[in-house]
Order: structure tokens, then sequence, then C-alpha cells
């Protein structure tokens, strides 16, 4: 039973976002500054004693180093069209609807810009591994003058990041990484795998048709999708089979 709700509680972090879905915000935990365990979907994050959350237009600061009384610490103007948030390596990656944000935290209560990739106006959820980030852009909701593709961008020189690689999608919603594996949620088109043991030139593996997904969350093995159809767990490995290994169906 504790295994149980532990999933449930990490799956539901995948929810939010500009979706079918609607607008349901979303936890990023990651109280180390890695890779975390929340979706690229999500709207807050938080690292050590901090909450960082994003609104449409900011970035808020939260100290919850007492959780019953969090103070608000600062906000940062970021523009228009925000959408994600992804920590990692003690920085912020935030996805807006025309490029992505990199925040260092290296004063965890004021998050400085340490550079804006930018990208032609779309939906921009994005995640990171090593010297790479990953980002989809995507047709449809509010971002309906978008392409439907997959960049990659080397974060080598965090001040200065770069676009390396980009793959056609059919309609690529949320995304995740977990080593040599890369998750992309293409919605009602299933969800694709790709071999990323080179990070720039991404091998596709194999696309899970009947996997209506929307989010996804990778962490040792285990899978959490989030999509129409509700919240799924899977197992995986190096043979990129997924094992169901519990559902829990979500009412729209």
């Amino acid at each position: 039973m504790k295994n149980y709700l532990l999933f449930i509680l990490i799956g539901l972090t995948a929810l939010a976002g500009c979706s079918e879905m609607g607008s349901k915000d979303s936890a990023s935990v990651n109280p180390n500054g890695g890779s975390g365990t929340g979706g690229s979907m999500a709207r807050f994050a938080v690292a050590g004693n901090f909450l960082y959350v994003v609104n449409q237009h900011s970035l808020q600061v939260y100290d919850v180093q007492k959780s019953a009384d969090p103070n608000s610490l600062s906000k940062v103007s970021l523009g228009f069209g925000v959408e994600t948030i992804f920590p990692y390596n003690n920085h912020l990656f935030i996805g807006t609807q025309t490029g992505m944000y990199i925040m260092n935290l290296e004063n965890p209560a004021k998050p400085q810009q340490t550079a804006l990739y930018r990208h032609i106006f779309s939906c921009d959820p994005v995640v990171a591994q090593g010297n790479y980030a990953y980002v989809t852009l995507r047709s449809g909701t509010s971002c309906n003058t978008g392409p439907n593709r997959l960049e990659v961008v080397d974060i080598s020189n965090l001040a200065n990041p770069v676009q390396v690689n980009e793959i056609s999608m059919i309609n690529p919603h949320g995304l995740g990484i977990d080593g040599n594996l890369l998750f992309v949620c293409e919605g009602d088109a299933g969800l694709k795998v790709f071999d990323a043991s080179d990070p720039v030139k991404l091998k596709p593996i194999k696309t899970f048709e009947d996997i209506r997904s929307y989010d996804v969350i990778p962490n040792r093995s285990v899978l959490i999708v989030t999509g129409k159809d509700g919240i799924f767990q899977y197992r995986y490995d190096a043979s990129q089979q997924l094992t169901l290994l519990s559902t829990l169906p979500v009412e729209n």
C-alpha cells in the first residue's frame, strides 16, 4: 500500500503545462539539485529549502524551510508564455513559448539568468542530462503556430546554448531521459523511445502506439506515464520493453 501511494504521488507530478489535460500544476522534486523525479511539464520545483514556481509571466521563489509557513523571497519577470520548469545541476531550465531560460542557483533565493535559448513560437517542455538539453516543440493549444519537432541543444557552455540537432515529430509533448534512453510523448500517437548513447545523434528504437502519453518520469528503470487514459507505471530495461506494473485511471 505504501508503494502504491508513493507511485500516485510521483505520478501526479507530471500533470501540468499547456495541454488538452488542462492547466493543473505539478511538482518536480529535486532536493539535491540533480535531475529530479518530476515531469518535464512541471510548473514548480523544489531544490533544498526553496520552492520555485512559474506562472505565465514570471518565476516566484519561496523559502519552505518551515513548511507550515512558506516565505516569499523574490520574483523574476520572464516575459510571456512561461510554461515549464526543470531543475538540473544547480540550474533551472524554464520552458516558454519563445525559448528556454537557463537560470543559475548560485544564490538560490535570487536565481539569475545565465542564458536564453530562443526558438520560434511553440509550446516548449525541456529536460537536461550531461552537456545536452532536449526540447520538444509542438503545434496545438495556444501554440498552434509552432512546428512539431525534438531539438537537441548543447549546454556545455551554459551561457551560450547551441542547437545541434532536430528531429521531426508528430505532436511531441513531455519527455524524460534516463541514461541512454530518451522517452518522448507523442500524445494520441503514442510514446517514442530513442537511443541516446550518442546524445546528439539520437536513434529511434520503438514507438508504443497504444500508450496515449502526455508526460513521463523515468527513474531507475521505472517509468511513470501520464495521459488521457490515466497514470501508468511501467518497468523498462535495456531490451526496450515496457512492462505494465500498475494503473491509476484519471477522470477528466
